[in-house]
Order: C-alpha cells, then structure tokens, then sequence
C-alpha cells in the first residue's frame, strides 16, 4: 500500500526543504557566533545576544562577547565553559556582577571589562580564577580601590585600571599579595597627590607603574623613598615645568630603571625644557630615562648634570638643536636621539661623551649631513643612524678612526651614501646594515676591503649592481649577505661570492636573475638557508646542490619553474629540511608525473604547499599540485613501447635528414637538372660561387674588367642577381646554374671555411659530369692553404677540362689572370649582332 508521500512528488520535495530550512535555524540560533578555529576560538561580537549561546563547546579556550547587552553576569554564567583561557566582555552593558559569576574558569588568564558602568561587584565575583594573569579594566566606572575584590588573585601580573574614577594611589593592603605583579596602570584617573605611604604595599620590585595623564599637583617628599619599580611612566602629568620640578625634587629615594617624562603629541603641557628641571633626578636611583614630546630646550641651554649617573638617556620627538650640551665627565654610555628635527648629525658635540658604548640618531627626516666624525669614542660599539634622509660620502677611515672598537652600524633606510675605496688596517666592525638606502660603488669595486671581521651585511633594496668578481672581497668571515632587491650583470650569478668560504644566510630573492652558474655556489660549503625566490630562475643545475651540503632551507618561491627533474631531485642536500617552491609556473601534465608523486611524498619537507598550483595546461589551472591525479597519467605497457619506438624512429629520420641535408637536395639537383639541360635559356656568361666575405675582390676584379670592358661579359651575382623573397637553393640552382654558360668559383680560405660554397661546388662539378663538357673555372686567391685545397679539391686531378687559374696581387700576373680568364668565357660564346659591332669597332 502506498504512502501518503510519493516519492519525487511537488508537495514532498516541498516539505523535505522545509524541514532542512528550519532544522538550519534551529542549528543557527544555537551557535550563532563565527567560528574562528574550530573547537577553540569563538567571535560573537555585535550579536544582540544577551547570554552565552548553548551552541559553545565546552573545548572552547576563546570567546569573544564584546558589545552585547549582557547587563549582569548571574552566578554559574560561564560554568559550561571550564576550558577558557580567554574572555572579552568590552561594552557588554554590565552593571552587576554577582558572587561566582566566572565559577568553573579555573584555567582563565585573562579577562576583558573595558567600558562596562560596573556599580555592583559583589564580595565573591572573581572567585574561583586561580589562574588569572590579566585584568582589564578600562572605563569600568571603578572609584574606591578598597572596594575591588581582587586580593586574592595571587596569579595577576597585569592590572590595567586605566580611564576610572581613581583619585587616591593609596594601595591597599592586599596588593602586598600580588607578589606576580609586572604592570600596574592608573592613567588617565582622577589622582592629584601621591604622599607618604601610599605605595608600601607594593611588594613586588619588577612593576612597571603608569601614571600618564593624571592631573598631579603635588608629591610628598620622599612619598617614593624605599620604592622599587622596573619602569614609572609620568606622561602629561604636570600642569607646567615648575610642578614638574619641584615633584621630580620630592621623588628622592625611589629606586626605577626607566623614568619617562614628557607630553603627548596632541596634549602638551611643558611649555620648555631647561637645565634645572631635571636637577631633581640626583636623589633618585635611575638606570634610563625618556625625554619625550618636549617642546623644546631653551636656547644656550644644557642637560643637568644629575644625568652624570644615567647609563642610558632617551630623547625622543622633542626639539634639540645639534648645539645642545652635555654635562662633562658624564657617565651615559647609551643616547638616543629619535624624531628630533636635526638636520646633521652632530659628532663634535656628542665626541665629549667619552663613556658612550651605544649613540642611536634615528627617523629625524630632515638629517642629511654628516662630514663631521667623531673623534676619540675609544667605547663606541653601536652606532645607528637608521631612518633619515641621510646624503654622504662615507669614509671608513676617519670613522673607524674615530671609534676604532665600532662593532654595529646600521645605515639602513637613509637617502644616498657613496661609500670610499679606501683601507686603514682590519676593523672590528661585525655589523653592518644598509638597507633600503642608495648606495654607490659597491658592486663594481671593492668597498669593504678592510672589513674582514664583519659577520653580518645586509645591503638590500640599495640599488647595488654586481658588476665585479671581487665585490665582496675582504669579507672573509661574513656569515649573514642580505642582498636582495638588487642587480647582476646580464641578470646572472656567476663567481661573486668566491671568497665567502663562511657564508651560512645568503638571500639574493627579488634580483631579476635568469641564471646561476655551478660555481658561483662551489666555495660556500656552510651555506645553511639559501633565498632565490622571487627571481625568473627556471631551476638550479643539480650539481649546484653538491657544493652546499648542509642546506637546510631553500626557498625557491616565485620562480619560472615548471617542476624538477629527477635529477633535481636525486640531488637535493640529505640536510633540507624546509623547501619552499610555491608561486611557480607548474607544468601538470604527464610527463612531470616524477615530480607530481615526489611532491605528494614529500608535503613535510614543502611549505606553503597551498600555493603549489598549476599554471599548464589550462584545464588543471589554479589547481593545487598535491590534488594532481596521478592515475590519470597510468597508460599499457603496449602504448608506451609503440609510443616510444615510433618517436625514436621519427627523431632518427629527423637528424639523418638534417645530417644528410645537402647530400639529398644534390641528388635532386642531379635528377632535377639532367631533365631541364636541354630546356635552359642561357641568360648569364657565368655563375660566380664566392664567399660573401670575398664580394668586395669579385666586384673590384671579376664584375668591373668582365663586365665594363670589351669583350663585355654578363656574370651572375648572389647580391645583384638573385630573387628577393625565393630560398637560396632554389636562386642557386634555377637563377645560377640553370642560366649560365660556365661557373667561376673564386676559392679563398674563406670559400673553403663556407659550408655553402662547397655546396655550390659539388653541385657545379656533378653538373658539368651531367652536362659532358667543361664548364667550370677555379680561381684560387693568393694565400689560400695547399694542403687544404688538395684536400678540397682532390677531385678536380681527374677533371682535365677544367681551367684552374691563379690570382696573386701584382700587376703583371693581373694582366695574365685576365687574359686566361677571358679566353675560357670565349669559348662557346654566342654573339648578338651589337656585341660583335662593339668588338669589331675595337
């Protein structure tokens, strides 16, 4: 008996896709949210939801619920999800949250409140986080520290209270708990005075403190004495600079490795910067201090000499005049100068600060000098002057004189530099970065000759061309050559690496080469990771692996590469661990099918396999390589052999045919000829063979007397005579020997070199065999070879019709040479009736 749905029928179809829409909503309203990784990371930003969605696995570790309106977090909310790590709750509307709110999360390490009008935290609402690292509370309408219950959050290394109604530091007691404490942040509060004993419960002495943008007023003398802190941030926090030195004054006795003092770029309360405001850092214990968006140092001004005990001072986007002075006999041994509006950089001056073992002058876009060096910075081991708009004519000599121990120097991104041909004795430099900034010289000389302790250069995107072997000659213990985005000679490397014999990363990516040569690599025996990518490289020779045996890494991505051969692959270092042979031009066909099945076996070895695609033939386009079906390429034993044999025989007709080329067309001339002898309209007196290199004698010594005086005769030239447009053999046969009484070949070392003009000459002997007369003329040059020209013409002993003339430079054998010339293009000559006048007239 039939049921009451027919199978295939409208109404059934219909309520099969019903079912299918609603089983879809239903699956959607559980777990709305994106699924970012799956089974572990959850999005649901902006989703209206006022819960957790039940659609959650309890793997999760991850979730995002920022801007729904939660409003309250009821106790037990996330109790499902006991394996988060994460939460971010910003802007969810909370106003409460009850006691065991977060039960359950016992592995969550960091937890998001940001901008929430919390007013209720009841006394238990983060209990039960015994793993939580990071608490971040900005906005979150908290006032009275006191009232936060978060003492026993043992585990806090980040507390971020930042944009609150804080108006007292007074830390209470239970931050003596937080022995794990790194970063404290109270900017941007309502704190105006910090006093005595507001900080004793600090216990940890690694804290990074953050009091930016407090309105501060006053400090407490000695409200910071006894106090440890790995960093104090005071940004935009005194109304003037009077405020600012007289709290510096009161900061006696605090113990911090970094101090940061300054303004914002868009809030600026300093209105200048002089000497004394800093008079206060002499009661402090201070490793590094920050200078930063001041306005400026006032004219004639100088640094305070309470910076005498700073190892490391920071200035950075404030105005200093390359004229600002430094305390003498000053202890710094590390200055920087970062966004300051030099406009050189200023050696003389800071050549005083005789202790200095690291000077950065960095991003100043309008620095462009620098003729001046500094002179005795016996200390100086990192010189950075990276990120300027830098034009100068370096000279190694005076700047390695003037810091003899420089080991760092970083050029790197700067306008123009013109480095000097010069040498003063090995440096110590190891480092040297000259990225991105246009260099001269280097590439067609030698520029770092005396640089043979440098390990690392990187001199990418500098506009360098490698013209020389020996550009990097001298850098003998060079390890690190970052050189890509630059050019070689003819887009080929060839021997320019020779003396880098320790050479482990060599990144020559982006260089438009099309060729490497198998030495250039032969002398780099340590060589570890090797970048060619982005080049027009068709492969690497297989011997080229030979010499680099333990290459862990090449990258070969971006190429012109259609596969590697097996030879290729036989060859590949047994050390490779990672290759990357992405973004190449993929030939996926069958005749690749090695390569096809090395690349499936090989997918640990290959990186980013997912750019591995096709480029031929166009029905595979686009199509991943290890998705290549290699069982389409699984054709009979009998199809291969008969295949096989049947392109064999065609490649051995093909090279007989090629070998044999001239001996088969001779045949046909033969046949040819024979034929059309009696047929022939004689046109032309005689056929001259030559050597084009020889068209200057036939014109001056054949084609001018013959043709130009009496008897007149009419030659037949290659460059005059022959039919534009029409193959050489056929103007030979139909224009030269078909029309012309006799051939004169005008045999010189040129002639016998000609695999032409032998042509031509075989196949004027066989025709005067054909033709049963004598109608060749052998002119042999002065000069050419005897032994070669028996060789060449051992034929002609037995040919006693021939006429065989020689031709040597003197006038009198000129005159014989004519005479017998004439005599034998006489012989069988017809006349027309004009031409017998003009003779008979002479």
């Amino acid at each position: 008996m039939p049921g009451k749905c027919v199978v295939f029928s409208p109404a059934c179809i219909t309520f099969s896709l019903a079912m299918l829409f609603e089983l879809n909503l239903k699956t959607r309203s559980l777990n709305p949210c994106l699924e970012v990784i799956p089974g572990h990371s959850y999005r649901c930003m902006e989703l209206n939801l006022t819960r957790v969605p039940s659609g959650i696995p309890n793997t999760a570790q991850t979730l995002d619920l920022s801007f729904n309106p939660l409003k309250i977090l009821f106790s037990n909310y996330f109790s499902s999800l006991f394996a988060l790590r994460f939460l971010d709750l910003t802007r969810c509307h909370l106003w409460k949250i009850e006691d065991h709110a977060f039960w359950g999360l016992n592995n969550l390490s960091v937890l998001i409140l940001t901008g929430n009008p919390l007013q209720i935290l009841e006394p238990k609402a983060f209990h039960n986080l015994p793993s939580l690292q990071r608490l971040i509370a900005v906005e979150a309408n908290f006032s009275p520290l006191e009232s936060l219950p978060i003492g026993h959050l043992t585990s806090l290394q980040e507390l971020n209270f930042s944009h609150n109604d804080i108006d007292s530091l007074k830390l209470p007691v239970y931050f003596s708990c937080l022995i794990f404490l790194q970063h404290l942040s109270f900017q941007l509060n309502r704190i105006t005075s910090i006093s005595v004993g507001d900080l004793d419960a600090l216990s940890s002495q690694n804290l990074t403190l953050v009091l930016s943008r407090n309105d501060i007023k006053y400090i407490e003398l000695n409200a910071f004495a006894g106090v440890h802190l790995q960093q104090l941030f005071l940004r935009a926090c005194f109304e003037n600079s009077s405020i600012m030195q007289a709290s510096i004054q009161n900061m006696s006795g605090l113990h911090v490795n970094s101090l940061v003092l300054g303004d914002y770029r868009n809030i600026r309360r300093l209105e200048s910067f002089n000497k004394n405001l800093l008079d206060g850092l002499c009661n402090l214990h201070l490793q590094e201090i920050t200078l930063i968006e001041i306005k400026s140092l006032q004219t004639g001004s100088s640094f305070s000499s309470c910076i005498n005990n700073i190892s490391m001072v920071r200035v950075v986007h404030t105005f200093i005049s390359e004229a600002a002075y430094f305390p003498t006999n000053s202890n710094i041994d590390q200055l920087e100068f970062k966004d300051c509006q030099w406009k050189k950089v200023p050696a003389e001056k800071l050549s005083s600060l005789k202790k200095l073992k690291v000077i950065r002058i960095t991003h100043n876009k309008y620095l462009r000098g620098f003729e001046v060096y500094f002179t005795g910075l016996l200390n100086l081991e990192v010189l950075d002057i990276s990120v300027n708009s830098l034009i100068t004519h370096l000279s190694w000599v005076h700047l390695l004189e003037g810091a003899p121990n420089l080991k760092h120097l970083n050029l790197s991104f700067n306008s123009e530099i013109h480095l000097k041909i010069e040498c003063s004795g090995p440096a110590k430099l190891e480092y040297l970065d000259l990225q991105h900034t246009r260099l001269y010289l280097p590439g067609t000389v030698p520029s770092f000759l005396c640089l043979n302790n440098l390990i690392y250069l990187d001199i990418s995107y500098t506009g360098t061309n490698v013209i020389a072997e020996c550009s990097f000659c001298g850098l003998d213990n060079l390890r690190v050559l970052k050189m890509s985005g630059n050019f070689f000679a003819n887009n080929q490397l060839v021997d320019n690496f020779r003396n880098l014999t320790k050479l482990q990363f060599l990144d020559i990516s982006n260089c438009q080469l099309t060729y490497i040569s198998l030495s250039s690599l032969a002398s780099l025996h340590e060589l570890r990771l090797l970048n060619v990518s982005h080049n027009k490289l068709l492969g690497l020779h297989p011997e080229t692996y030979m010499h680099i045996p333990v290459l862990t890494t090449l990258d070969l991505h971006n190429n012109q590469l259609a596969a590697l051969m097996e030879e290729d692959l036989k060859n590949l270092p047994g050390s490779l661990k990672y290759l990357d042979l992405s973004e190449n031009l993929f030939d996926c066909s069958c005749s690749h099918v090695s390569f096809l099945q090395w690349a499936k076996n090989s997918s640990t070895l290959l990186q980013n396999v997912k750019n591995m695609v096709c480029h031929s033939p166009v029905d595979l386009k686009n199509v991943q390589v290890l998705d290549f079906d290699l069982a389409s390429c699984k054709i009979s034993t009998a199809t291969v052999v008969i295949s096989v044999s049947a392109v064999l025989v065609l490649i051995i007709i093909l090279i007989l045919g090629y070998k044999y080329y001239f001996y088969l067309y001779y045949m046909m001339v033969l046949f040819i000829g024979h034929r059309l002898s009696d047929e022939k309209v004689t046109a032309y007196d005689a056929f001259v063979i030559f050597s084009s290199k020889d068209q200057e004698w036939v014109k001056q010594e054949l084609q001018e007397p013959l043709e130009e005086e009496l008897p007149y005769f009419r030659l037949c030239l290659f460059y005059r005579d022959f039919i534009p447009g029409v193959s050489i053999i056929t103007n030979i046969i139909k224009e030269g020997f078909q029309t012309s009484r006799k051939v004169i070949a005008v045999v010189s070392s040129h002639f016998l070199e000609s695999r032409w003009c032998n042509f031509e000459l075989e196949v004027a002997q066989s025709w005067q065999l054909v033709e049963s007369k004598a109608s060749l003329i052998l002119v042999v040059l002065e000069g050419v070879d005897k032994t070669v020209l028996h060789r060449k013409l051992g034929l002609f002993r037995y040919l006693r019709r021939n006429t065989f003339l020689m031709w040597k430079d003197r006038d009198f054998s000129r005159h014989v040479f004519l005479r017998q010339l004439r005599s034998a293009l006489l012989e069988g000559k017809t006349w027309t009736e004009e031409e017998l006048r003009l003779v008979l007239k002479k």
